[in-house]
């Protein structure tokens, strides 16, 4: 019962690896050809830039936990199997808790890959909607140069 619930919560983190994977290449690509000349509405642009990066981070943030709730059912299947035999084979009650926490590290490893991957592309969208900006409103010439530290 419990390589059914850690390998059941193992595929599922798998499944949500995949799932980010093809929208951080989805956005990657979308970043990398969009002409934002033909946006004429900033805010139309923002929609099209942020789009999907929420996924991103609920996954991001949420794998943890799924991971969490992994372990936290074998180690309740492995204390009920424990109980419900007499003998205690320490062997078994090891490999059980050790596939327990296996759950845990996969989810971690969906997390980070994911946080860092949804802030790479949020820098990028806000770089594109700089660069918007910068073409539809350049700065006023002036004689003295302006100075951005003060």
């Amino acid at each position: 019962m419990k390589e059914i619930v850690d390998y059941g919560v193992l595929g599922f983190l798998l499944f949500l690896s995949i799932v980010v994977l093809g929208l951080v290449l989805e956005r990657w690509w979308v970043y990398r050809k969009i002409n934002l000349d033909v946006f004429s509405d900033k805010r139309i642009l923002e929609l099209e830039l942020h789009k999907r990066l929420t996924l991103i981070a609920t996954i991001g943030s949420n794998a943890p936990y799924i991971g969490l709730l992994g372990t936290v059912f074998g180690i309740m299947v492995t204390f009920v199997e424990i109980g419900s035999t007499s003998l205690t084979d320490t062997q078994n009650i090891m490999s059980g808790l050790a596939l327990a926490l296996k759950a845990t590290a996969a989810g971690l490893i969906v997390a980070i890959p994911s946080i860092v991957f949804y802030n790479l592309l949020l820098r990028k969208a806000e770089v594109l909607l700089s660069l918007w900006d910068i073409a539809h409103n350049p700065p006023p010439k002036s004689k003295t140069p302006t100075r951005y530290d003060v």
